[in-house]
């Protein structure tokens, strides 16, 4: 497994430099294919990425934009990653782009993962690009240390798709792709800020136990180069 580590002085140049690398790279499938497809991520590290992102005039009518992972919660739930994405994404230039959220407002998580598979079977193989995160107990998507699916999210064998997953550090019940859904995007990409997010990589890179730190299973076995940006 390769991982490249681009580090910046500060969190508006990776914002920056970020969203030029993914245009750059949707506009080379929109070229090739007449389409692009982008997997992204929630949390409050991608918001200066998102508003870069958005004021970058593409064909943003042939972008489909979907979620690494989401809580099972509605759209306007302040916690939702949809409405992160809708708010400081899916705006300005972007507010073309076509949006395929994973929470689905069904009776449970696993009938909504069913359909968000089913919706989303036709974009990803691969993605063109994915941006993931990661949290400070290692987790990347909603692969949770301690995850009551965790071992058959990280799979080799597990098909791509949407899953469910619970666990202590999880808060709600999640939504997330599984590992084959992201592992061979086009452009895959670790976006992390701040020291401690540093230490945390350190780390994960120092072991093995991919269970302990999901975010293991990217850095050893992702069939796509791992490009990690980062800024302190």
């Amino acid at each position: 497994m390769t991982t490249r580590l681009h580090s910046f002085a500060d969190a508006t140049s990776l914002a920056s430099q970020l969203a030029s690398d993914v245009v750059m790279r949707l506009s080379q499938a929109i070229a090739a294919r007449g389409t692009a497809s982008i997997a992204v991520s929630g949390g409050s590290t991608p918001k200066r990425f998102f508003e870069a992102l958005s004021g970058h005039d593409i064909a943003w009518d042939r972008v489909i934009v979907t979620l690494v992972d989401e809580r099972f919660v509605p759209a306007d739930n302040p916690r939702s990653n949809h409405l992160l994405v809708e708010t400081h994404l899916l705006k300005d230039k972007a507010e073309r782009a076509i949006f395929l959220p994973l929470y689905q407002p069904v009776a449970d998580a696993l009938q909504a993962a069913a359909i968000a598979t089913t919706k989303t079977q036709d974009i990803g193989n691969p993605f063109d690009v994915a941006i993931l995160g990661m949290g400070t107990d290692g987790h990347t998507a909603s692969f949770f240390p301690g995850g009551n699916h965790l071992e058959r999210a990280i799979a080799e064998d597990t098909p791509r798709g949407v899953m469910t997953m619970m666990a202590e550090g999880a808060g709600e019940e999640r939504l997330t792709f599984t590992f084959s859904s992201l592992n061979d995007a086009g452009f895959l990409v670790l976006h992390i800020e701040g020291d401690g997010k540093k230490l945390v990589l350190d780390q994960a890179e120092a072991g093995t136990d991919e269970l302990e730190m999901p975010i293991r299973a990217m850095l050893n076995r992702a069939a796509s180069p791992l490009e990690i940006y980062w800024a302190p």
